[in-house]
């Protein structure tokens, strides 16, 4: 009786499993893709949801622009069938934009602390051409060609308005320079400084701080947007302006404050030691640095 149960049981099965591949023929997709990958419909009416969930994945691949605005579950990859001994296989597959990230990946040798993606994969090619930035690609693309042949050229203090861009356009310089080898360390500073405070006492705080010196090249981020403490000013950042400023290491920083509010942002009483010990950091970025100014609308938007 058990048998004849399971009988039956698997021709009901069979028999709704004909009923919805043949609801899904009506989709011109969902046949497209049959054709395209030759599979007769005695095979291919046993893997119906799973060749609709491979044409919704697909026709979101159709209208999308980037790996960011991916829609599928598994970001950047379609759950894609082959034909295997009358049996579909389904895999993951990489779309074009996965693939040339990860391809960008590779070939980018910088090393990041809490970064976003788009920085992590920021090239000169893509930086946007605007009038309010024209002194600063043109910097950009002086300081590449005088690094290239060798020379030390300044770094850049690049301060203004919010989500302008500021750390994009330098992070594709460093990452362009790290393709032919030279270290390129670009760092978040506020997160840099909660995560030493958490290693303080260990091997990772030396090993970090010596990795951020002794860089090729350096990008601080958003310095300012830390609660500046005399152990932050003096013993990180002091510290490491002084060993790239003996070592002719170019560094660059980001800011949304100017040279002067940076300045002031760097004293934490009006006790004339502090004054000093503020206006001696910023003698060291002014010394490693170049001043320029970005003011555009917000880009995080």
């Amino acid at each position: 009786m058990d048998e004849e149960l399971k009988k039956y049981q698997k021709k009901d099965l069979d028999s709704e499993l004909k009923k919805a591949y043949s609801v899904a023929l009506k989709d011109d997709n969902f046949k497209k893709l049959l054709n395209t990958l030759k599979i007769k419909d005695n095979i291919a009416y046993k893997y119906t949801s799973k060749l609709e969930r491979t044409v919704n994945e697909l026709n979101n691949c159709a209208g999308c622009k980037s790996l960011l605005a991916c829609k599928n579950p598994s970001c950047g990859m379609v759950f894609y069938p082959s034909l295997n001994n009358e049996e579909l296989e389904f895999n993951y597959v990489a779309c074009k934009y996965l693939k040339k990230h990860l391809k960008e990946k590779e070939e980018i040798k910088s090393k990041f602390f809490e970064m976003p993606y788009e920085i992590k994969t920021a090239k000169m090619s893509e930086i946007i051409v605007e009038k309010n930035r024209a002194s600063i690609i043109k910097y950009l693309k002086k300081f590449y060609d005088s690094y290239k042949k060798g020379d030390h050229p300044k770094g850049l203090f690049l301060h203004g308005s919010f989500g302008s861009g500021k750390t994009y356009m330098i992070s594709a310089l460093l990452n362009e320079l790290s393709k032919d080898g030279y270290s390129a360390v670009i760092v978040y500073y506020p997160e840099l400084l909660r995560s030493l405070k958490e290693s303080f006492s260990g091997e990772d705080f030396a090993d970090r701080i010596d990795e951020i010196k002794n860089a090729d090249l350096l990008l601080l981020d958003d310095v300012g947007a830390e609660a500046v403490s005399s152990w932050n000013r003096d013993e990180i950042l002091g510290t490491i302006m002084q060993h790239r400023m003996d070592n002719k290491k170019s560094t660059f920083i980001t800011s949304n404050l100017n040279i002067d509010e940076l300045e002031n942002h760097f004293i934490i009483n009006n006790k004339t030691e502090e004054k000093i010990k503020s206006r001696r950091i910023m003698e060291r970025i002014k010394f490693l640095m170049e001043d320029l100014e970005l003011i555009g609308e917000n880009k995080r938007k």
